[in-house]
């Protein structure tokens, strides 16, 4: 495969191969394809999420806010879980 960087990408790569952050154009390719693919993944995790909301949505599912607080409350309650679900990806990849 061979890669055409832009003026700009070659001179970010030289300054991080001349830093030690990478040791060559290639590493910086498996870089940026390791950096898509968890994009990808994390694309796909949303879609999935969000056609789990809308099917809950559609079967009658759903919770009504009323007040300012309790949507404070709710949102505070999802913040604490997505915390947690990263953390335990970060323990058990």
């Amino acid at each position: 495969m061979d890669v055409q960087f832009s003026s700009g990408q070659k001179a970010f790569v030289r300054e991080a191969i001349a830093s030690g952050r990478i040791s060559n154009e290639e590493e910086a390719v498996r870089q940026a394809l390791l950096m898509w693919e968890e994009r990808e993944r994390q694309r796909v995790e949303l879609l999935g999420t969000l056609e789990i909301a809308r099917v809950s949505l559609a079967g009658g599912e759903g919770r009504r806010i009323i007040s300012e607080t309790e949507l404070e409350n709710f949102a505070d309650g999802i913040k604490r879980r997505g915390v947690a679900a990263l953390a335990a990806r970060q323990t058990h990849p």
